[in-house]
């Protein structure tokens, strides 16, 4: 069950083949935690011409993990649909990142596989625009920060907590192929909630974000981190809430008579959704590691 998650809350999980490795209660930021899971991912068109989006890696536990491991999971690679069936060819570059110390990383290159047999690998939501995918990550070289698919939102924590129209949202991607610095750290901007309703998701599907959209920012996780929040009729200093609200699916445009208008909306799909998607996945444990 997905419960308010509190700086101390944020469970660290250890993903299949790795140990999870301590670390303090000062670690535990959503922002820097997704910086360090967003990525961007590279491949090319049916033109042979490049194509780019965002991607992010999450956990997903075991149902029953060995009594060694309680807290083991599975790497999910999770964007936006359009991102990969737009890319052609049977893989594509996910650009990962190598620690070198405390505060230098380098760029890794991976090739991830994207097709089988001219079949996708992924798994597509059939209502949104989501795709997901277990996938197997070097387990030395590139450390991928602790990250768990329980901090997908679904309608009760939105109610809980009172998501609403106004609410200030984050999100991370590359815009244009932009990246924060040469290592590929993904670019970090904000903006509101700016339709309703949000509930019920699975009517809903999507809802708008003031967040000017560029391509390249396909797929990018959208969370909320909010400190000393108002919910219910309640404030309680130290209230802090941090979960993923969706991730960006594409832009919203008017239609006129012979153009289209682009207004600086995003489009973002429910993370209820993307927690549906994963569920179409087969159970962790049933995978061999």
């Amino acid at each position: 069950m997905i419960r308010l998650l509190t700086v101390a809350l944020l469970v660290c999980v250890a993903f299949a083949g790795t140990e999870a490795a301590p670390q303090s209660q000062k670690d535990y930021d959503i922002n820097t935690a997704l910086m360090k899971v967003t990525f961007k991912l590279e491949g090319r068109n049916a033109q042979g011409q490049p194509t780019l989006g965002t991607a992010f890696i999450m956990g997903r536990p075991y149902s029953h993990p060995p009594a060694n491991q309680p807290q083991k999971s599975r790497f999910v690679l999770i964007t936006a649909a359009h991102v990969l069936e737009e890319m052609q060819g049977d893989t594509a570059i996910l650009h990962l990142r190598r620690k070198m110390d405390a505060n230098n990383w380098v760029r890794t290159p991976f090739p991830v596989p994207l097709r089988a047999n001219g079949q996708p690998l992924w798994k597509k939501h059939p209502n949104a625009d989501v795709a997901v995918m277990y996938i197997a990550l070097p387990k030395e070289d590139v450390p991928i920060e602790q990250f768990s698919t329980e901090l997908l939102a679904d309608d009760k924590i939105l109610e809980q907590y009172e998501v609403h129209p106004g609410d200030e949202l984050k999100c991370l991607g590359y815009p244009l192929g932009l990246e924060s610095n040469n290592a590929g750290f993904p670019v970090l901007r904000s903006g509101k909630i700016a339709s309703y309703p949000l509930l019920p998701t699975e009517s809903t599907r999507t809802f708008l974000f003031d967040f000017k959209v560029f391509k390249g920012n396909s797929g990018g996780p959208v969370y909320i981190e909010d400190r000393n929040r108002v919910y219910q009729g309640n404030f309680t200093v130290g209230n802090h809430i941090q979960f993923l609200v969706g991730l960006v699916s594409g832009e919203a445009e008017v239609n006129l008579p012979y153009s289209q208008l682009q207004l600086g909306l995003a489009v973002v799909v429910h993370a209820s959704l993307i927690r549906e998607a994963i569920n179409t996945l087969p159970l962790p444990d049933t995978l061999p590691d």
